[in-house]
């Protein structure tokens, strides 16, 4: 016969054991939710530099209006700490806050809907218990009106989003699939690369084939583009994705830069060749462009003795660029060379005014200055000129007037013009329906 107390200690024993068991996965499943969150880029939103992680309060512009990003920690005051993973899932597929009103699609939730239930019960897991609470509301979005009418969203997401779960392709690879599940879920490509309608949602016939930021142009990075010229190899993009920079001469620069440092980089090597075995279903392994050789440095005799023949970007050139780029664009002293970089063959000049004004600086390596502050708009447009049409041969130009635009963010979108015009329209045609209803009851009497 068992005794008493042996039957309470194997009890005993079995409850700590399943105790240890399930904290063992429980830590598991923060530690993934907190590996989704990096892919996810989610802290480039959410955390405002300087402050507590997911604290948000980041201003986020958009054609609209500025965007101020919520606090996504724990906090049951200022934060997320009241919702269910049913909510949360709400939020994150769906775009539907715990109090029922609508975000804006500048969080990406028109992506994030191809996420597996598993994989929104581990983001739960880590923003619930993996993340600090933080106790602070930041300042509030206030978009004009009439975007400032948050239920007008849904007939938004009648209309554009998807909120399909995203499914294997069984003809398809192992990795093709996982490339496919970041490209179209967590890594959102297409809300910074396809362009989008006069209604601000994503063109799908153009998907991922480029599109401006409003200061910063995101390129076409379809399968039938990165095969083009110059030409990408998978092992070139998955390096990219992790540096910053390729084989072919290509570097990252303004929001890509961004997305690199905070997340593509942080993200498995399998995960990055994964991204990169989908968006190149061909691999065209071929050699890297050879580096240019002989690169001289910029000394007193390569300097012509008169500026007075030169052009306005020219002169901006040599005066700001040259010692690091090159008198003709080669690069100089392990900084890129501007000879048939992959920018210059882009439809805009935009991101080459963006970088001469705000400057690229990643979070490890070599950076670039801004000259916003020491370059006129006509200096920074003769110069991006010169950089694109003399160096780097291409018939795209700027004005002076686009790089005021870009100065100061981008320019509005006419959404807000047309929605005004229309609701006045709405109410100059309500008027008049009750002027006529007046009259035909006058008629009648």
């Amino acid at each position: 016969m068992v005794k008493p107390w042996k039957s309470l200690l194997a009890a005993g024993a079995l409850v700590i054991a399943s105790a240890q068991v399930y904290a063992a996965d429980q830590h598991e499943l923060i530690k993934r939710g907190e590996y989704l969150a990096i892919a996810g880029d989610c802290g480039a939103c959410h955390t405002e530099e300087g402050k507590a992680p997911f604290s948000g309060g980041h201003a986020i512009a958009s054609p609209l209006g500025t965007i101020f990003s919520t606090n996504i920690t724990p906090s049951k005051s200022a934060g997320i700490g009241n919702y269910s993973e049913a909510q949360f899932a709400a939020a994150l597929r769906k775009g539907v806050r715990g109090d029922g009103s609508q975000l804006y699609p500048a969080m990406p939730y028109t992506a994030y809907a191809r996420l597996t239930d598993d994989d929104v019960a581990a983001l739960y897991a880590y923003f619930m218990h993996g993340v600090q609470p933080v106790d602070v509301k930041p300042e509030a979005t206030a978009l004009p009106f009439p975007f400032n009418l948050r239920f007008s969203m849904a007939a938004w997401n009648l209309l554009f989003a998807d909120s399909n779960v995203y499914q294997p392709d069984a003809t398809q690879t192992a990795q093709w699939n996982r490339g496919a599940y970041l490209v179209q879920g967590l890594t959102h490509c297409s809300t910074c690369h396809t362009p989008r309608n006069l209604l601000m949602a994503e063109q799908q016939a153009k998907n991922l084939q480029g599109a401006s930021l409003g200061t910063w142009y995101a390129p076409d990075i379809t399968a039938a583009t990165l095969q083009g010229k110059p030409r990408w190899t998978r092992q070139m993009l998955a390096h990219y994705l992790a540096t910053g920079h390729a084989a072919n001469g290509t570097t990252a620069g303004g929001p890509m830069l961004e997305a690199i440092d905070k997340s593509f980089s942080r993200m498995t090597p399998e995960d990055r060749q994964a991204i990169a075995a989908y968006l190149l279903p061909v691999d065209a392994e071929t050699e890297a462009p050879a580096a240019v050789k002989g690169l001289t440095p910029v000394t007193g005799d390569d300097l012509p003795q008169t500026l007075a023949g030169l052009s306005e970007g020219e002169r901006v050139y040599r005066d700001s660029c040259a010692s690091c780029h090159n008198l003709s664009g080669q690069g100089l002293n392990g900084l890129p060379a501007l000879q048939h970089h992959p920018v210059l063959n882009k439809p805009t000049a935009d991101n080459v005014a963006m970088a001469v004004l705000q400057g690229i600086w990643p979070e490890k390596g070599q950076g670039m200055i801004g000259f916003a502050g020491s370059l006129s708009d006509s200096q920074i447009a003769a110069v991006t000129n010169y950089v694109m049409q003399d160096i780097g041969h291409s018939g795209v130009s700027t004005t002076p007037e686009r790089v005021k635009a870009l100065r100061a963010g981008g320019e509005t979108s006419p959404l807000m013009l047309l929605s005004r015009i229309g609701m006045a329209l709405a109410g100059v045609a309500a008027i008049l329906a009750l002027l006529w209803l007046r009259k035909k009851r006058a008629a009648r009497r």
